[in-house]
């Protein structure tokens, strides 16, 4: 950082990873391997991307802060199989990604992890595993169980596609500037052929469809409303009366009355099956 003048950016989330004992633990956990085609976001200072480009095929590196060019080009300018693409990840075209990523491995900058790991969910269907050091109360929200304080839309989510999990706690010291907030590494897994066909050549990976995406953020919308009212709210309401939404309900077990933080990611894609979304 003093050798290029970097200063974080505290509008951008900054908080560069400076310690490399951390990247082994990170690449063990995204099983790292030498056919991988990764796309990191949030190339900072070239830490992680200097460690994938020697043992990946090829590295996308997602940086959006023009100020950094000098400090992440000397990391990977002398790797011929790093791509670094200046652009926000939010709107980088993520499929025009040629090769197209099988893996997400990053550090993630704290205002939009839960954001980028949701839209490269929804468009990078190439994608099997995430790999992400992400602030605590976004793994923990995004791995939550139905019922719990931190379930939430998010959770939904992600868990349709994938089995979420929290790998293990970060310490502050591995950042610059030092946060004060804590992070963890959370590891996502996409559904696919070995989860849900028994392992059938062929399986396509699971996805959500645009309807079932907006059945969860209606649903959740107004939190201290039941699911038949929160959806009833929404824009449109899907087109389905709130008498149309508590049949199903009805019909899938649960309480007329049920709350959305109340059912399970299956369950709702099963509700969504039932309205015939």
């Amino acid at each position: 950082m003093r050798q290029f003048g970097v200063r974080p950016n505290h509008d951008l989330g900054q908080n560069f990873l400076i310690d490399s004992n951390i990247l082994g633990v990170i690449a063990r956990a995204a099983e790292l391997a030498p056919d991988d085609v990764v796309l990191e976001v949030g190339g900072g200072l070239g830490v992680l991307s200097e460690y994938l480009a020697q043992r990946a095929q090829h590295v996308h590196v997602v940086e959006i802060d023009e100020c950094l060019r000098e400090a992440l080009g000397d990391a990977t300018d002398q790797h011929g199989n790093v791509t670094v693409h200046w652009a926000d990840a939010m709107t980088l075209d993520l499929a025009a990604l040629e090769p197209a990523p099988n893996k997400v491995i990053a550090n993630l900058p704290y205002g939009v992890a839960a954001s980028v790991l949701l839209r490269s969910i929804e468009e990078l269907t190439s994608v099997s595993m995430w790999v992400a050091m992400v602030q605590r109360e976004v793994g923990e929200r995004l791995a939550a169980s139905a019922g719990s304080s931190a379930y939430g839309a998010p959770s939904v989510l992600a868990q349709l596609v994938c089995e979420v999990e929290v790998v293990r706690a970060i310490p502050r010291t591995v950042f610059r500037p030092v946060p004060n907030v804590d992070s963890v590494l959370a590891r996502l897994q996409r559904l696919g052929a070995a989860q849900l066909d028994g392992g059938r050549a062929g399986a396509a990976p699971q996805t959500v469809s645009p309807a079932l995406r907006a059945l969860v953020a209606g649903g959740f919308a107004h939190r201290r409303k039941t699911l038949a009212g929160s959806l009833g709210l929404a824009d449109g309401g899907l087109g389905r009366s709130r008498e149309q939404v508590r049949a199903a309900l009805l019909a899938l077990g649960r309480p007329a009355d049920a709350r959305a933080e109340r059912l399970s990611p299956e369950e709702f894609r099963a509700l969504a099956g039932l309205l015939e979304l």
